[in-house]
């Protein structure tokens, strides 16, 4: 008997098609499922905001993929998407997209500068920063902060007055209820 009853799988693989439905069968992963999402507050300008994202070992991680909401970015002067470790430790990031548009309602796939391959599955965390005179909402959803021992946040923000580089680890994160949706791929 596990911990698990008489069930003896794994249960994050058994529910994986909550997380892929409606999407191709193509490699991916994301941190929310598709449905319940609405658009969200996660940005503040220059501020990281960073949202857990399960990776399994083996993984190759070549893009991050965050989604607007109805709010566009107007007058970019930064941004960029980047990957951290389980640790909290920067494994790469995007060019910096400087004063390149987004518009609401728009998908941004970037390349991250070197592509990754995960060698321990955790939660990594996939963050974005925009600096800007107004940011744009995110496709995501509202999270609760953690309540038992050991949980952690399943979105944080930290740093400020970041412009163009991301900071080589995530330094005194601070709980963040806006989750936005995520993809690795």
């Amino acid at each position: 008997m596990t911990v698990h009853g008489a069930y003896r799988g794994i249960p994050r693989d058994d529910l994986g098609y909550l997380n892929s439905a409606g999407r191709p069968n193509v490699f991916h992963r994301a941190n929310l499922p598709r449905v319940g999402l609405d658009d969200v507050a996660a940005l503040a300008t220059g501020v990281m905001t960073s949202a857990d994202l399960w990776l399994n070992e083996g993984d190759l991680v070549t893009n991050l993929t965050f989604i607007s909401g109805g709010t566009a970015a107007a007058t970019p002067t930064a941004w960029w998407f980047a990957l951290y470790d389980t640790t909290g430790v920067l494994m790469a990031q995007t060019a910096d997209q400087t004063s390149t548009a987004w518009a609401a309602d728009t998908v941004k796939t970037v390349a991250l500068a070197t592509a990754q391959r995960i060698t321990k599955s955790g939660l990594y965390k996939a963050a974005i920063n925009v600096t800007a005179g107004t940011v744009p909402t995110l496709v995501g959803t509202v999270g609760a902060k953690p309540v038992l021992t050991g949980e952690g946040n399943l979105c944080q923000t930290s740093g400020s007055s970041l412009t163009t580089t991301a900071p080589a680890t995530i330094a005194t994160p601070v709980f963040k209820r806006q989750v936005p949706l995520a993809i690795a791929s």
